[in-house]
């Protein structure tokens, strides 16, 4: 897989992009991400990438020119047309079955936007997928990019150690993940339940499961509903 993020500040990126899970991904050559400026693709001295928007308001508007052309460099020679991404608070609203299928494109194209936004000929001209990570205001699209880049490669076949890791996750069957635990038994005279010291197999899937169920009716009905709700009862 190979990402573009096309950004005004491709600095924020490069911390995350050589850590963790992606930093591994990248190092072991399962995706390649670049960062683009959009400042390289302006003829004026100025470097201009915003202008005042027709008719007057508040802040500034990301020009077109910029945009189209950084869009179109990072596109050539690819033989398969890239996945186009806008990040925008007007897109629809990120979930594990967008990630999923993003995780099986080829080519991602992450656009980010600052100031007061894009000019709308942009999502006219260029049709990109609109996606939003949550109903609040960001100052730029770059934290959504990289919560968006984290989401997707975790995903890729052999990023994660456990090849079950991202199926156990949480919204990845609809539901919130299981309660875990590890070393020690007891602490703080808070006890491992003790199906978990079983080593029946079978219960402890069914514990999983029951706690899995409970802890989404608790936290997030919402997604019962939307999926229309495991039959179970815990």
């Amino acid at each position: 897989m190979r990402i573009d993020v096309l950004t005004l500040f491709p600095e924020v990126f490069e911390p995350f992009l050589a850590s963790s899970i992606v930093g591994r991904a990248v190092t072991s050559g399962l995706v390649e991400i670049a960062c683009t400026n959009f400042r390289d693709f302006t003829h004026d001295k100025h470097r201009s990438v915003d202008d005042r928007p027709f008719s007057g308001g508040p802040g500034m508007v990301m020009m077109c020119g910029p945009v189209f052309d950084a869009v179109e460099h990072v596109s050539r020679g690819c033989e398969v047309e890239a996945t186009k991404i806008l990040l925008t608070p007007q897109g629809e609203r990120l979930n594990q079955r967008i990630v999923s299928e993003l995780s099986r494109d080829s080519h991602l194209v992450l656009l980010c936007g600052h100031y007061e936004g894009f000019d709308e000929r942009i999502r006219l001209g260029l049709r990109p997928r609109e996606i939003s990570i949550g109903d609040y205001v960001l100052s730029g699209g770059e934290a959504a990019a990289i919560v968006l880049v984290d989401a997707v490669v975790r995903l890729l076949p052999g990023a994660l150690g456990h090849e079950d890791g991202a199926a156990n996750d949480s919204f990845s069957d609809g539901l919130l993940e299981h309660p875990q635990y590890t070393r020690p038994r007891t602490y703080r005279d808070m006890e491992v339940p003790e199906v978990l010291l079983s080593g029946n197999h079978a219960e402890i899937e069914a514990w999983r499961r029951r706690e899995s169920i409970e802890r989404t009716r608790d936290r997030r009905p919402d997604l019962l509903k939307e999926s229309d709700g495991p039959n179970e009862h815990p």
